[in-house]
């Protein structure tokens, strides 16, 4: 860092101004990257994302070009051309504004005429009676305030001059005898858990707003408050059990009491007793995401610890009546995601395998495509049985209809490439179609069993509560990393 120091000197005593900054930023950024990566959590993806930005897995950005056949991987729209005309005509795009039916949660005010009532006679033509209508005039109106509020009571105290007695005024009814109420402790478990914001950051939002709560207190809010809520989940974990399609997978968590526990576990490993096998430890820690879906309803569930998602998902499955049918398991294809000797019908994420293609698509861009816009069929289709409505049976139908000759011409090209050696089975590429192959059955199991799912997407998204918590925690390290580099928002902007 000297060096350069003492390089940006000699080149700004040689240099005109704009050489200079541009050798500036040529430097600055080096110093950025270079702190970056004497990170030990940072990885050239990430890198590369936090750098250029994080790529979109679309199939039209991914192979370039526009055809009628690509569609995002999502399925969030289906081609209006495969649509019949009998289907629901596709909701409006949104223009930002909300109407007053969108207010769920605000309080509803009956205001009533100030003069007139139901039966009355018409002030203006004198001859006909007036009427209530079945829609009334709607007026939204939207107030700040801060997400915790507080009422101080100032109870009045009158004392005898005599005999000196204090006679304090009793609090109004409804006031409760506990100074944080259970909602308090609602909202700052939502902000924390559901939201993301830390504890500190929601002790300041408070402090500006005039109404102090400490982290430390918010802790304790919220510490009393969970064992009221554990029966909840308990019944939560029974009624998931019972769901038709389980989705689950894994990310890694931070856990400070587990990870102060890991230095003396280790030790406790590497004892060496006479007669007994050491065992090793499971020093991991994750989060399991399990989402369970049936009857209309989506239930999330959420296990920290060293459990994997498979063990996890057998914990739950252990709730569930003898009596119903082993249930449908989405997941991807790591062996730590299945619930042990418990029977499920288990489906791989098709996503996953379509991922491996994104991937190397750089380098083999017409075998990708052809991949690519093949999936972009299957999940066109499945976004026309959603817009549709379909029932579970009407829809596995509909993809052996449409989407079971594209799935056997692409698994027809896959064997091919192996067969005719058209590919290396050791590149990236030939890596992407043995995974596909290898996991075929399960990858295709929507086209054999009514109701199972495409992809894992669903339970990816819920586990992104944790990563939210994760990644905050991983910027407070980066940052004070970097707090050392020189005119750092300036090495940024050069990044």
């Amino acid at each position: 860092m000297d060096e350069l120091k003492d390089l940006l000197q000699r080149a700004e005593a040689s240099l005109d101004e704009k050489d200079y900054e541009t050798i500036k930023a040529v430097v600055e950024s080096y110093t950025y990257i270079a702190d970056l990566l004497g990170n030990k959590n940072i990885t050239i993806a990430r890198l590369r994302k936090m750098l250029f930005g994080a790529n979109t897995e679309k199939t039209a950005t991914v192979i370039g070009g526009g055809t009628d056949s690509q569609a995002p991987p999502s399925g969030d729209e289906a081609d209006s051309e495969t649509s019949s005309k009998d289907d629901p005509p596709a909701p409006r795009k949104g223009h930002g504004r909300n109407g007053a039916d969108a207010y769920r949660g605000a309080e509803k005010i009956q205001v009533p005429h100030e003069t007139l009532q139901p039966g009355d006679a018409c002030p203006d033509c004198q001859k006909g009676t007036v009427y209530e209508t079945s829609r009334p005039g709607v007026l939204v109106r939207i107030t700040g305030q801060a997400p915790v509020e507080a009422k101080v009571y100032q109870l009045q105290k009158l004392r005898c001059n005599l005999c000196g007695k204090v006679f304090t005024a009793q609090a109004p009814e409804g006031v409760g005898n506990r100074k944080y109420d259970a909602t308090a402790g609602s909202m700052i478990a939502l902000l924390k858990y559901g939201s993301g914001m830390p504890f500190n950051r929601f002790q300041g939002l408070q402090g500006h707003l005039g109404i102090p709560l400490p982290a430390s207190t918010q802790w304790d809010i919220v510490y009393a408050q969970a064992k009221h809520l554990e029966p909840i989940f308990v019944e939560l974990i029974r009624q998931a059990s019972r769901g038709d399609v389980l989705y689950n997978d894994d990310t890694t968590i931070k856990i400070l009491e587990l990870m102060g526990k890991r230095a003396k576990q280790h030790a406790l490993a590497e004892e060496s007793v006479e007669g007994v096998a050491r065992q090793k430890q499971r020093t991991g820690l994750f989060t399991s995401g399990i989402v369970s879906t049936g009857d209309g309803h989506r239930i999330a569930l959420f296990f920290s610890g060293r459990k994997h998602a498979g063990e996890n998902l057998k914990d739950v499955l252990l709730q569930r009546a003898v009596a119903l049918d082993p249930p449908i398991q989405m997941c991807d294809a790591l062996s730590r995601n299945l619930p042990g000797e418990l029977k499920t019908i288990v489906a791989n994420c098709l996503a996953h395998g379509r991922r491996q293609f994104v991937e190397v698509a750089d380098h083999f861009p017409e075998e990708c495509r052809h991949v690519l816009e093949a999936l972009a069929v299957i999940y066109r289709n499945d976004a026309i049985a959603r817009k549709r409505n379909l029932s579970p049976v009407a829809r596995l139908e509909f993809h052996q209809a449409n989407s079971g000759p594209t799935m056997e011409e692409l698994h027809a090209w896959l064997v091919l490439q192996f067969d005719q050696r058209l590919v290396e089975p050791n590149s990236s590429l030939g890596g992407a179609i043995a995974y596909m192959l290898k996991h075929w059955e399960k990858l295709t199991l929507f086209l054999r069993v009514p109701g199972a799912p495409l992809d894992n997407n669903i339970c990816e998204r819920a586990l992104k509560k944790a990563i939210l918590h994760r990644n905050y925690v991983k910027f407070r390290i980066m940052w004070s990393s970097l707090r050392h580099t020189t005119d750092c928002a300036s090495a940024v902007e050069a990044a």
